[in-house]
């Protein structure tokens, strides 16, 4: 498996069988050129994991790749002009406990709901993919207890429903061989806050920093 990531939350996950682009948001770039695209993930509505425009793009150079999305995520599109003419019957509305098949390739779907930014103020559905048994998490705005053992983690560092203190101990408590840290895209020191989740997350984990289109 290779991933390559595109700034915050975007990720694409290539394994033998598939190339999936995860959370195209407005936060990241360099993706439009991608080739042979099997499908789009989406873990929830905001606009730093979904782009509407791009995630339009990819899909008209990628006629045959699929646009997997939460239930509210599919609501909001489908109020989009910009939509309609080319995602109005592709997108597929996936939910926590669902299995995909993707070009061959396993991806489980976890989650429920994004992780509260303060009080009562509302939430939304948030999924996270689990790709080939176990290979690779992405666990889009929240930090949920997966199933089973996780080699490589996506690890979010910031953000408004974020302390780091909780992305070291939910890493600790996971125990991925690799952490990827993501979801850094309004840091203006992202090495330093990866820096001190690798000092803190114990000698069982590497914490390995992907640079903009590495």
């Amino acid at each position: 498996m290779d991933l390559t990531h595109f700034g915050h939350a975007c990720l694409l996950v290539a394994t033998d069988r598939a190339r999936l682009l995860i959370d195209p948001g407005t936060l990241s770039s360099g993706f439009d050129e991608l080739s042979d695209l099997d499908a789009v993930l989406v873990t929830h509505e905001h606009a730093d994991h979904v782009d509407v425009a791009a995630v339009r793009r990819l899909l008209t150079r990628h006629p045959a790749a699929r646009l997997v999305v939460d239930s509210s995520t599919a609501v909001q599109l489908a109020g989009e002009d910009e939509f309609a003419d080319v995602l109005a019957d592709r997108v597929e509305v996936a939910q926590p406990g669902d299995t995909l098949t993707i070009a061959g390739e396993r991806v489980d779907v976890l989650g429920g709901t994004h992780a509260p930014v303060w009080g009562d103020v509302p939430g939304c559905p948030n999924l996270a993919y689990l790709v080939g048994d176990g290979a690779f998490l992405h666990p889009g705005d929240s930090l949920l207890a997966p199933p089973g053992d996780v080699d490589v983690l996506a690890v979010p560092i910031d953000g408004p429903w974020l302390k780091l203190a909780e992305a070291v101990d939910w890493v600790r408590a996971v125990g991925p061989r690799v952490a990827v840290p993501i979801h850094e895209g309004e840091l203006t020191d992202p090495a330093k806050y990866a820096g001190m989740l690798s000092a803190f997350v114990g000698e069982r984990t590497t914490v390995r920093r992907l640079p903009l289109g590495g």
